[in-house]
């Protein structure tokens, strides 16, 4: 063999192993990306909360309503004792414990969904049922 042909062999050499790098490390970040989408998303979602930050927030949250619930009830009662003032704000009362326990589970946006929708309930019975 000639040196021309030599060099022509070692820079084919040279291209295939470069082409073989390049190769490997798209495969390494195909597998990099895979493993972080089996992983899940990372802590921080999009509303900028962990999932630890939002379950104390949420049990936060119903904890405080709770004992509003209950300040109502205390001065509903006051003005008029009615078998119906107490079970609406037990009954809220209780949906909030409820939310606290799914909260406290990781069932975060059940509760929350579950919280509006039950103190929604809670006033318009308040405001429509109750004399």
């Amino acid at each position: 063999m000639s040196a021309a042909d030599q060099e022509q062999a070692q820079e084919q050499a040279q291209e295939q192993a470069q082409e073989q790098a390049q190769e490997q490390a798209q495969e390494q970040a195909q597998e990099q990306a895979q493993e972080q989408a089996v992983d899940g998303p990372s802590p921080l979602r999009a509303g900028g909360l962990a999932p630890r930050q939002a379950r104390r927030m949420r049990v936060a949250a119903a904890s405080v309503l709770m004992v509003a619930v209950a300040a109502v009830l205390v001065a509903r009662l006051a003005s008029r004792s009615s078998v119906l003032v107490v079970g609406v704000y037990g009954l809220a009362l209780i949906l909030c414990g409820g939310v606290i326990e799914l909260s406290r589970r990781g069932r975060t946006r059940l509760g929350t969904w579950l919280l509006v929708a039950g103190l929604a309930a809670a006033v318009a019975a308040d405001a429509f049922l109750i004399p």
